[in-house]
């Protein structure tokens, strides 16, 4: 499955050149002696010393589109380096929890792929190298690098790094008289506009906003666009009058059917391929996904990313910053790991082929200003309109984020379907939280 990119982009041909199938890659830059971890030193992955075999961790090895992609970023390293790439692979949704058993064992050492959000748990283990000298003129820009590191040290080299935001299908907003190039800045916009959708009849769903326990988490972003910090240094704010304020108005547009029940992401991505939801959220991958399950050919020329309405004009759009980045775990075969992660996320040839495959977000300023880049108009438009303004989830420093996500999402689904009020829940939210954060 590959993205529908304008025909300036590169060949295909070109993209498995670049790629090392049938063809070499550029030389790999010399690695700058990085100063050591807890556990051990990247420096030791000077390009220049002798390359060794290691293990190379991902879950995209499981996924039928991505997976390509991956296996030729490998193989070009291989053939590059003269070394073997052990490739381990679970699913996305087992993925954290198996890397997690493995490290803490010693049954894997290498490079590991890695949500940005698992840095903070993986990093309390103590086996993640600090990869910060590997980012020494390399190109990474600020934004990328804030986005892989814990406590200040850079213990992940960015991947893909770009965020969570609204996107329309253009053609559907155009229908109900909406400008997709003017969208509606405020909250109480928005929902005029939320309206105007619906009242274009035959089951519309003007947002496919995410409803089900598993992924209500995207109510956070809501919360902060109503003004609620979610977190003050160790204390969690969840039951502020902004928190309430953001999911009674949630639960209004549940109550007015402008959002629909039981929908997580994969959920709103089939209702938005299939034409039977104007707006949803998601992180710039999804563009895949839709476009492989509509039967509408053209979708990918409606897709229409949109800066999230503010609560008051003039304020800045939130956004939840999403990507991948690429860690080290110190022990047997780290030192060509942490070089092969320079060269995966940094090296210009590797990453416009596999921008190309993939329609990931680049991390490097040469990248991003390259014509393959600027070429494809949804991924310019989602980083001026989404990722720009985007910033971490402030409980991704603590290392019970995902349990304190979990009872949090739990309490807006109560109150979505009626079985609390959203004050009640909130502050039930808040003292759960604020326990697992101790």
């Amino acid at each position: 499955m590959s993205l529908t990119l304008p025909q300036s982009a590169m060949s295909r041909r070109r993209v498995l050149q670049l790629l090392g199938i049938g063809a070499g890659t550029a030389a790999l830059a010399a690695c700058a002696p990085s100063a050591p971890s807890s556990t051990g030193a990247a420096a030791s992955a000077a390009a220049g010393g002798a390359k060794t075999d290691f293990a190379f961790s991902s879950w995209s090895f499981t996924e039928e589109a991505a997976a390509p992609a991956l296996e030729a970023i490998v193989k070009a390293y291989q053939d590059q380096a003269g070394v073997t790439v052990k490739d381990v692979s679970f699913p996305y949704n087992e993925y954290i929890n198996q890397l997690t058993l493995q490290v803490k064992g010693g049954q894997f050492t290498g490079a590991a792929h890695v949500d940005v959000a698992w840095l903070g748990s993986l990093a309390a283990m103590g086996k993640l190298q600090d990869l910060s000298a590997l980012t020494e003129g390399r190109g990474y820009t600020d934004a990328a690098l804030s986005a892989a590191q814990f406590d200040g040290v850079q213990y992940g080299l960015p991947w893909t790094i770009g965020a969570i935001g609204l996107v329309a299908n253009s053609e559907i907003l155009t229908k109900a008289g909406i400008d997709p190039d003017a969208f509606p800045a405020t909250v109480d916009e928005f929902e005029k506009a939320l309206k105007d959708l619906k009242g274009l009849g035959g089951g519309l769903i003007p947002y496919a906003a995410s409803t089900k326990a598993a992924q209500l988490k995207d109510a956070l972003i809501w919360m902060e666009t109503f003004g609620s910090p979610l977190v003050d240094g160790d204390t969690v704010t969840i039951g502020d009058d902004a928190s309430v304020e953001a999911v009674t108005w949630y639960k209004s547009l549940y109550d007015q059917k402008l959002i629909a029940a039981d929908v997580d992401r994969f959920d709103a991505r089939s209702l938005f391929a299939q034409g039977r939801a104007a707006i949803y959220d998601d992180a710039p991958v999804g563009r895949n996904a839709v476009q492989e399950e509509s039967p509408d050919k053209d979708l990918g020329s409606k897709l229409t990313p949109l800066s999230r309405p503010v609560l008051k004009a003039g304020e800045t759009p939130r956004a939840l910053v999403w990507g991948g980045a690429i860690a080290v775990v110190d022990g047997e075969g780290a030192a060509t790991a942490a070089d092969f992660a320079q060269f995966a996320t940094s090296d210009l040839d590797t990453v416009l082929a596999d921008y190309e495959v993939r329609g990931l977000p680049p991390v490097t300023t040469e990248a991003q200003q390259s014509d393959v880049v600027a070429a494809d108009t949804f991924g310019t438009q989602f980083n001026d309109r989404i990722t720009a303004t985007s910033t971490s989830n402030p409980f991704w420093k603590f290392t019970a984020y995902s349990q304190i996500e979990t009872v949090i999402a739990e309490q807006v689904q109560a109150v979505l379907v009626g079985k609390t009020d959203a004050k009640t829940a909130m502050q039930k939210a808040g003292e759960a939280a604020q326990k697992l954060v101790g």
